[in-house]
């Protein structure tokens, strides 16, 4: 029996029983909630891995969220174990770290895939499955992540299991991969509605995904992406503040200009991930820049691409580009806001804001663009644009133009822009010289480089030494004029590859049926001149003749059709004149006479319609400060004929600007000139913009011309 006393000795060992107790489960709900935190822990590393990958690829921002709670939302209602979930979980956030294996640009290319590109894709899962195979997940997380491109009839990748073989993580996770896919926005498309998207996975039931997936997938899926966006709402929350750079005022060239000496490091938006996201594509969009600024020599093409790619880069309302000639910022490219306004500037060194730019070889930032204007005339009134980022665009030996970008919104460029534009400008400017260099290259070589036969240059300097000779010999000398028709329909319906083709060939067989002593030259796209001393007019005749039919075989050849003939005209030192000039212009007035006897129905077809017309245009001449100033009276999307009484030569490269409500600048090149009238211009490779504006430009004119009932009602202009 116990007695009181033998109670009394048991107390003390009971407490201390108890307080064992009470501390063992402290301890243990301690190291409990300890193991908690560390998982969660684990699971936010995960997901923030997750994320920085994904920030990759900034066309899938919400992929993560949407495939971890469509995956874990599933896997309940197929009542997979804890393990299994815990696997599904995060597979379904690292499914794709295997694509750090292929290459970005294979990952961000819009358009479809080559079998090799895809060839590379298809190695992401085996390699996502070897890295997390290395972490050592207590779960089974690499073999879902290396069959989540299995499908169920045995077709997927990469070792064509098919149907129950898959485990069925990866049969969750691959069914709710393509559902993302096809319902978030891509570069190449906008996502689908909800119920295309339905339809698209019950077209794959039984083919790629599992059967029963696929019925999980339908009957909830709104109710899914009701848990997506909640889950949304509820880690959106307002970005922190940060400090923002005061912005300095350094030396003034003008009054409203603000400069930055050196760039600011400081950025308002607080997204990490964004900052990740916008970094790789501004790294992408830079190296696509400077590989597409290397592809060309052409001034106009240098900067067309320069346009486009930099609207990707810096917001902005109007861009221009001014090239340095003489002392002198000449713009050689501008588009958007207060086109005309920028396009008429002519600054010089030193003043206003690009002229400060060039100068001091400093960038300004939140420039005021009515300083711009005001060093050529009072067009402050009627500017829109308040505010300008400008940068030298420096060559091997200095200072070769200024890059300038304008916005509608006063003091809205930022020290991002900033740093992106010189970034830009350093590489714009070593493809600006040598565009320059090549111009100037171009316009001193004596070659034609596609044909091999002397060029204009040449053709030129020919002549006059053969003048002088007839002149001192008192000799005769024959100036031929040649006209390829037919060639702009063989080069549009047949490509540029096959028109290159015919010009060769025919150049070679025209170079064979001439003496050795005349002088065959290539001056313009489809047009040759022959100078040939002391040929009689019936030799001349039947050279005539001979050429036409070596005209017409030369198209047979090239296409198998009968699409290519020759227009001709001659004459003769001293008989129709005794000046290059007005030999040249003689032969042409000839061969287009030969056009004008021809019958309507045999002229040349042509695709791109030539109409007549009536349109104020302005001209500037390389090489000239002041614009010549005349009216269109022709116009087509290959070139057009210009009435002024100015004098241009031929072979002068032009910038032509047509009013027609709006306007439209195009580059070309004077092909054909009559001194006192005007000239024939063909436009140069134009950019699809230019192109579509002048194609747009010929279309209203002909529908103006229907809508007075006949073209002679509409306008009367003298044949050129």
């Amino acid at each position: 029996m116990f007695t009181w006393q033998t109670t009394v000795l048991l107390i003390p060992a009971f407490l201390l029983v108890l307080y064992s107790y009470s501390l063992r489960t402290r301890q243990l709900k301690t190291e409990k909630k300890h193991t908690s935190d560390l998982g969660d822990v684990h699971m936010r590393m995960v997901e923030a891995l997750a994320l920085t990958i994904e920030a990759k690829d900034q066309t899938t921002h919400d992929h993560l969220q949407r495939v971890k709670i469509f995956c874990v939302e599933i896997g309940k209602e197929l009542k997979l174990g804890p393990l299994e979930m815990q696997a599904l979980s995060v597979a379904s956030l690292l499914h794709d770290i295997g694509k750090l294996a292929v290459p970005e640009y294979i990952i961000s290319k819009p358009g479809k895939l080559s079998v090799e590109e895809f060839e590379k894709v298809k190695i992401h899962p085996t390699v996502g499955a070897e890295i997390l195979e290395r972490v050592g997940f207590p779960y089974p997380v690499a073999p879902i992540v290396r069959a989540h491109h299995e499908k169920w009839d045995g077709s997927g990748y990469p070792k064509g299991m098919r149907g129950m073989e898959i485990p069925i993580g990866a049969r969750i996770l691959s069914a709710v991969d393509y559902v993302d896919a096809l319902a978030s926005d891509r570069q190449y498309r906008k996502g689908m509605a909800a119920n295309d998207v339905i339809a698209k996975l019950q077209e794959q039931s039984g083919k790629s995904f599992d059967p029963d997936v696929v019925a999980i997938l339908r009957r909830r899926f709104s109710e899914l992406e009701g848990m997506v966006r909640r889950k949304a709402l509820q880690n959106s929350s307002p970005s922190h503040d940060v400090p923002t750079e005061t912005m300095t005022t350094g030396q003034q060239p003008e009054a409203g200009l603000a400069v930055w000496d050196t760039p600011a490091a400081s950025r308002q938006e607080g997204d990490v991930l964004d900052l990740i996201s916008s970094a790789r594509q501004e790294a992408q969009a830079l190296f696509d820049l400077s590989r597409d600024l290397g592809a060309s020599l052409s001034l106009s093409e240098t900067l067309s691409v320069l346009s486009v790619k930099l609207g990707n880069l810096i917001p902005h309302d109007a861009m221009a580009v001014f090239v340095l000639r003489g002392e002198k910022l000449i713009p050689e490219f501008v588009t958007g806001e207060d086109f005309r306004a920028l396009a008429s500037l002519q600054i010089t060194v030193g003043e206003g804001l690009c002229g400060w730019v060039a100068q001091n070889q400093k960038v300004i930032v939140n420039g005021n663009p009515a300083v711009e204007f005001g060093t050529t005339g009072d067009n402050l009134t009627s500017s829109k644009l308040k505010s300008a980022l400008a940068a030298p665009l420096m060559g091997m030996k200095g200072v070769v133009g200024v890059m300038a970008l304008y916005r509608v919104e006063a003091a809205t460029f930022t020290s991002e822009n900033l740093r992106v534009l010189l970034a830009v400008a350093s590489k714009t400017g070593l493809a600006v010289e040598n565009a320059l260099k090549f111009q100037q290259a171009e316009g001193t070589a004596t070659t034609d480089y596609l044909t091999g036969l002397p060029n204009a240059r040449s053709m030129f300097l020919q002549l006059d030494r053969e003048l002088a000779r007839c002149e001192r010999d008192n000799s005769r000398l024959t100036v031929m004029v040649c006209d390829l028709r037919g060639f702009k329909q063989l080069n549009e319906r047949f490509g540029r590859e096959q028109g290159d083709r015919a010009l060769r060939a025919f150049a070679e067989r025209l170079k064979a049926a001439c003496r050795v002593y005349d002088h065959v030259a290539r001056i313009s796209g489809d047009e040759f001149v022959v100078i040939a001393p002391e040929m009689p007019e019936e030799a001349m005749k039947t050279r005539a003749r001979q050429l036409s039919e070596m005209a017409q075989k030369v198209g047979i050849d090239v296409t198998g059709e009968d699409v290519m003939s020759i227009d001709i005209g001659y004459a003769t030192y001293p008989d129709d004149a005794s000046e290059a000039e007005s030999l040249l212009e003689k032969a042409d007035r000839k061969m287009y006479a030969e056009k004008d006897k021809l019958a309507p129905t045999t002229k040349e077809m042509r695709r791109s319609q030539r109409v007549k017309c009536c349109l104020p245009a302005e001209l500037n001449v390389e090489g000239s400060e002041a614009p010549v100033m005349g009216t269109v009276v022709d116009v087509s999307t290959g070139g057009c004929l210009m009435e002024s009484g100015a004098f241009v030569s031929m072979g002068s490269q032009v910038k032509l600007t047509l009013w027609d409500g709006g306007n439209v600048t195009v580059q070309g090149k004077v092909v054909r000139a009559r001194p006192g009238a005007g000239w024939a211009i063909e436009f140069a490779d134009m950019t699809k913009e230019s192109r579509e504006q002048i194609r747009n430009l010929v279309q209203t004119v002909q529908a103006r011309a229907a809508e007075y009932g006949a073209e002679k009602k509409y306008l009367d202009v003298a044949k050129f």
